[in-house]
């Protein structure tokens, strides 16, 4: 049974006469998000419900997606916290992860990262110190990550970060690799989407060297200076994910109490590098 709060733009988008005639698939249903595609005949749109940090993806694609032209789905509606999306492809990234598959979503992320936005940025220095406050279980000091991303923030430009950069919400319909789900997006220096995108490679048994050779390749990028921004990325990744499993994901995802302490160690290990 499809859901009560559909709204009226679904049947614009696939010209279906009526919601009985449309086919419908739920994709995801967590206690913060219900996604679902909805199909008649050969049309189809994804359609999404967000709440608490899934409600943002509206305000992500008016201020970063349609001015920067990102490559997104293109956004059919959003009211209320609900969307409707273009429909760009059936298999991700976590459904098939090739080794080509991660190597093609390092240029994605460089046609993201290469788009020009002007500061402050959403993470500053500053806000390390108040993420760590707040999970209120980090024992070690966090001042090098501090001072690594101060430089950053001096002497490269901001990029747009996605913010949930992982196989899952990395799509493609056969010719193009599209990213999915922006309601975590904001500017910063850092490179945490391609920290996400290595962690998951590895974890699956491939080299990192063709992805990161990738992304510096098509992001004309120093690859000095991409070190050092996965290492800052990698920290703010493992900082926020912290905050959300500290502050809401031990609510609605039962299970992430069990991430905390392998957080906290990738944590450490990151900003020893950087130390």
């Amino acid at each position: 049974m499809l859901p009560a709060w559909l709204p009226l733009a679904v049947l614009d988008a696939t010209q279906a006469p009526s919601f009985e005639a449309l086919h419908g698939e739920l994709l995801r249903q967590w206690a913060s998000s219900e996604v679902w595609r909805l199909s008649y005949g050969l049309r189809s749109v994804i359609v999404k419900r967000g709440t608490d940090t899934q409600s943002g993806e509206a305000s992500s694609y008016q201020r970063f997606v349609v001015p920067l032209g990102l490559p997104a789905p293109e956004l059919r509606y959003a009211a209320e916290g609900v969307i409707v999306l273009e429909d760009v492809g059936r298999v991700t990234l976590e459904q098939e992860p090739t080794a080509e598959g991660f190597v093609a979503a390092a240029g994605l992320l460089a046609s993201i990262r290469t788009a020009v936005v002007d500061g402050p940025s959403d993470f500053p220095p500053a806000r390390v110190k108040e993420l760590a406050d707040r999970i209120g279980r980090i024992t070690f000091d966090v001042s090098p990550l501090v001072e690594a991303l101060t430089r950053l923030q001096q002497e490269e430009p901001l990029g747009v970060v996605h913010g949930d950069f992982v196989p899952k919400n990395l799509v493609t319909d056969g010719r193009r690799w599209t990213a999915v789900d922006w309601p975590l997006a904001y500017t910063a220096p850092h490179l945490s989407d391609l920290y996400t995108l290595i962690r998951d490679a590895v974890a699956l048994g491939h080299d990192r060297g063709p992805i990161v050779a990738r992304y510096v390749e098509a992001a004309a990028a120093d690859p000095f200076v991409v070190d050092r921004q996965l290492l800052v990325g990698g920290a703010c990744f493992c900082l926020l994910a912290l905050t959300f499993v500290v502050e809401e994901g031990q609510h609605t995802i039962p299970e992430s109490a069990g991430w905390i302490d392998p957080l906290l160690a990738e944590l450490a290990d990151l900003v020893e590098q950087l130390s």
